[in-house]
């Protein structure tokens, strides 16, 4: 009898250490889920600085390539459009036979352009629209130079001229090649148009500069940029 007494007293003494141990280890596990909860709630505050200085470091090397695909983009498509009233001037010439021309001026530093009837434009009753316009470009973005002196006449030296904005007019006559000057003498060619953007933080030209050229009396167009127009 006193030994079936002790047997039981063992079992329970024996029972009791196991839930106790139990008791310990999920305890242990809670507290151990819990610490790891707490540290993976979110950032320290010296963790979020570090981020913020690595996404301010990553943006200041990205914005100068930005600006610069941006300049790009916007010269680029600016090009196509001189490009573009060139050759509508010229089928509205063939289409019309009339005398059609596209002239050119800068007006409170917005490039313009205007495709008219003749070779003068009007001076009342039309709208000059500004270069860049349907991409929002701002006073001073897009620079515009010319050879031209008059309509279909180069200026003195032939070249591109830097130094002064660009004006000038390009007409063509009924059967859409390059009129003859106002003295009735042939056009000159090549009749050069060129756009640029400035360099940052003045109106001096950069070297992202795009061409429109009309090369030869019948004509015939082309587009250059950079180093590929020459003034020779």
């Amino acid at each position: 009898m006193p030994n079936i007494l002790s047997l039981r007293l063992l079992d329970s003494f024996q029972l009791h250490s196991r839930e106790t141990k139990l008791k310990q280890q999920y305890l242990a596990n809670r507290s151990s889920t819990d610490s790891y909860n707490q540290q993976d709630a979110g950032f320290s505050l010296i963790e979020l600085i570090v981020v913020l200085l690595l996404v301010g470091i990553l943006a200041a090397i990205a914005a100068p390539g930005w600006a610069a695909f941006v300049n790009r983009q916007r010269i680029n498509k600016v090009n196509d459009a001189v490009f573009a009233a060139l050759q509508q001037a010229q089928r509205e010439a063939k289409n019309k036979k009339l005398s059609y021309s596209v002239s050119f001026k800068v007006e409170d530093n917005l490039s313009k352009f205007l495709i008219h009837q003749g070779s003068v434009p009007p001076t009342s009753g039309v709208v000059w629209k500004s270069l860049g316009e349907d991409m929002a470009s701002n006073s001073g973005q897009i620079l515009l130079y010319t050879n031209i002196a008059a309509s279909n006449t180069q200026n003195a030296s032939g070249n591109i001229v830097e130094t002064a904005p660009g004006t000038g007019t390009i007409t063509f006559d009924y059967m859409g090649v390059l009129a003859p000057k106002s003295d009735g003498t042939v056009a000159d060619t090549c009749l050069k148009v060129m756009l640029a953007a400035p360099k940052r933080g003045t109106t001096e030209a950069s070297a992202l500069k795009r061409y429109v050229i009309v090369q030869t009396l019948l004509g015939g167009m082309r587009t250059a940029k950079d180093a590929a127009c020459s003034n020779n």
